[in-house]
């Protein structure tokens, strides 16, 4: 594989497993399934569809009117990195020392809100989005998304099954590792945003 493949397809896979992290979709499926679990099927996978569709075009808006966004607050790229990498610290803590953070935010029914946002699309994949795009660009950025988006779609669409697979307690597991890594995540960018900051 030459040099320049072998660099991009590296890019995907960190831009990719970093918005993996930020959606944990493993410690959503148990919370959409209880949601959802009382609704006759037809009308759950339409909650999914139409919730996915929200979801990913909150997402890409985020994506490219993010950057435009802060130019007219007058916020540094570097400010958003230590910002949202504390933000995703005290989201991985609350995962992993008590109820997730998106499950005490749950409210209402099954419907677009509490799954696309903030279930789906929530301050960490936000936060994460903005920092790719500086690092990576729009290009990898999206496609990363996109790709996580599709899976993201297809387990939630198939929830009973996974859910049954993974067991209470393997979701749990998935979940709290996916907050671990979160958390390193977060230690990154807050480290990588004060050196930047103090190199100046």
């Amino acid at each position: 594989m030459p040099w320049a493949e072998f660099t991009s397809a590296k890019a995907f896979l960190t831009a990719f497993t970093a918005l993996f992290v930020a959606l944990d979709i493993p410690g959503t499926l148990p919370i959409y399934f209880g949601l959802s679990k009382s609704l006759p099927e037809k009308r759950r996978r339409s909650v999914v569809d139409t919730s996915m569709a929200v979801a990913l075009v909150t997402a890409l808006l985020f994506v490219f009117l993010g950057q435009a966004i802060f130019r007219f607050l007058g916020i540094q790229v570097v400010d958003f990195r230590i910002a949202g990498g504390l933000v995703l610290l005290l989201i991985a803590l609350a995962d992993l020392v008590g109820k997730p953070e998106h499950e005490n935010r749950v409210t209402g029914s099954s419907g677009i809100v509490p799954l696309a946002v903030p279930l789906i699309t929530g301050p960490g994949v936000l936060t994460t989005l903005i920092l790719q795009v500086e690092v990576f660009g729009y290009g990898l950025t999206v496609a990363a998304l996109l790709a996580n988006y599709v899976i993201a779609w297809l387990l939630l669409r198939n929830s009973e099954g996974m859910f049954k697979l993974l067991g209470k307690d393997g979701a749990a597991v998935l979940s709290k590792l996916a907050a671990l890594l979160l958390a390193a995540i977060a230690v990154s960018m807050i480290r990588g945003g004060l050196l930047e900051t103090f190199a100046r």
